[in-house]
C-alpha cells in the first residue's frame, strides 16, 4: 500500500486499520505479550541536544554515573533478577561540554562510546545484558560496540525535517536530523545488530510524516532484517520545558499510530508501547497490534518520564489474563535475533534459558 492509501484508512476506516492490526498481531503472536525486567541506567544527562519536550538533559557534570556507582546497579539488578541493563544517555556531551570532556579523560576514556563500551563489558561479567542507546553513532561506533551489547537503540522520532525549523521542538537539536538517525539504523543494519527504534507520536507532526516515519523503518527492515522492535510513545508532557503545556495526543490518534506501525511493518518486527505512559489503555493497545511492553525496572524509575511509575509486573499480568492474555519475560534480544550476537553473549543467554 502507498502512502495515500495508509491516510486514506486511517481516515476514512480506522475500525477497519484497527482490525487489519489486531489480526495480524493474533496471527503471528497469539495473545503472548511479552516484556523485559530491566535496570535503568542514566549514565548522563549532559547532551548536544536540546529538545523541547525533554525534561532529562542536565548541563550539569555530576549527572554522569561513575563506575562505583554503576557496580551497585548491577548488584541490585542481579538481586532483583534483570536480565537487561538498560543504558541511556545524552547523545555526544564532549562535543558540548568540556566538563564532559573532563570527567572522561580523568576515567581513561576520550568518548562516550568508549565510557560505555567499560559499562558494556562490567555488564557481560555480571551475566548481565546491555542495550545501549547513545543517540546518532558512526559505522566505526556502532562496529565497536556491537560485540558487547545484546542488542541496541535509537529512537527515529520523526522524519519531518519540519521539526528542525525555528519555533518546532527538534529546532535546537542537531542530533535530530532524520536524515542522520536513518543513516545510523541502516549501518546497524549493515553490522547485523538486532536494533529498537520507534516514534514519537503528538510532537508537533502530522499524519502523513507519521505514516513516512513508518515506511522509513519499514523499507530498512526489509532490506537488512535487524530492527527487532519498534516503540510507539506518545509524547508526555514534562514540567519545566518549553511543552510543558502542549497536550499529549489524542486516545485515538495514539491507537491509530499502533495500527499503522502493527499494519505496515513487517510480521517479525514487535510493536511495542510504553506501558507507564499508557496504563488506562494497554489493553486497547493490544486490541490495535502491540504485543510488547517494553523494559519494566523493579529497581529504577524512567529517568525520560520520572512522574510515570512502571506498573507492577504482577497487576499487569492479572490485567492481561481477564482478556487471556499471556504475559512473558524476554531477554532484550528475541530469539529470532540471537544468531546476530557475539558467541560470549550467546553463552550469557543459553544460561538464562
Amino acid at each position: 500500500m502507498s502512502l495515500d492509501e495508509y491516510l486514506s484508512l486511517v481516515i476514512n476506516n480506522s475500525e477497519e486499520l484497527a482490525h487489519k492490526a489486531n489480526e495480524k498481531r493474533f496471527k503471528n503472536y497469539k495473545n503472548k505479550i511479552t516484556f523485559s525486567r530491566n535496570i535503568f541506567v542514566p549514565v548522563t544527562r549532559q547532551c548536544r541536544n536540546k529538545c523541547d519536550y525533554c525534561g532529562f538533559v542536565s548541563d550539569d557534570v555530576s549527572s554522569w554515573i561513575p563506575p562505583s556507582k554503576y557496580i551497585e546497579l548491577l548488584n541490585e539488578a542481579k538481586r532483583t533478577k534483570c536480565s537487561e541493563v538498560l543504558l541511556t544517555l545524552g547523545e555526544k556531551p564532549e562535543a558540548k561540554y568540556s566538563n564532559a570532556h573532563d570527567f572522561l579523560a580523568n576515567h581513561g576514556c576520550s568518548s562516550t562510546v568508549e565510557y560505555v563500551k567499560k559499562f558494556c563489558e562490567v555488564a557481560l561479567e555480571h551475566a548481565l545484558l546491555p542495550h545501549s542507546n547513545l543517540g546518532i553513532l558512526s559505522y566505526e561506533e556502532l562496529s565497536y560496540l556491537k560485540d558487547s551489547n545484546a542488542s541496541m537503540g535509537l529512537m527515529l522520532e520523526t522524519v519531518s525535517k519540519r521539526l528542525m525549523e525555528n519555533g518546532h521542538p527538534h529546532c535546537n537539536s542537531p542530533g535530530k536530523d532524520p536524515k542522520k538517525r536513518l543513516e545510523t539504523i541502516e549501518n546497524a543494519g549493515k553490522l547485523k545488530i538486532p536494533f529498537t527504534t520507534g516514534i514519537l507520536v503528538g510532537i508537533g507532526e502530522n499524519i502523513e510524516e507519521r505514516i513516512e516515519s513508518l515506511l522509513s523503518i519499514a523499507n530498512i527492515s526489509k532490506q537488512y532484517s535487524h530492527i527487532q522492535e519498534v516503540i510507539i510513545q506518545n509524547f508526555n508532557p514534562i514540567p519545566s520545558t518549553p511543552m510543558a503545556d502542549r497536550l499529549p495526543p489524542s486516545k485515538k490518534d495514539f491507537l491509530d499510530s499502533v495500527s499503522l506501525a502493527r499494519v505496515i511493518l513487517p510480521k517479525s518486527v514487535n510493536i511495542q508501547v510504553p506501558p507507564n505512559l499508557n496504563s488506562e489503555r494497554i489493553l486497547d493497545a493490544l486490541t490495535h497490534g502491540a504485543n510488547d511492553l517494553g523494559g519494566i525496572s523493579p529497581v529504577t524509575i524512567d529517568f525520560i518520564n520520572p512522574t510515570m511509575d512502571w506498573p507492577e509486573e504482577k497487576k499487569i499480568k492479572k490485567l492481561l489474563e481477564k482478556d487471556r492474555y499471556i504475559l512473558e519475560e524476554r531477554l532484550p534480544v528475541y530469539p529470532l535475533y540471537e544468531k546476530y550476537l557475539s558467541n560470549r553473549i550467546r553463552i550469557i543467554i543459553g544460561d538464562k534459558d
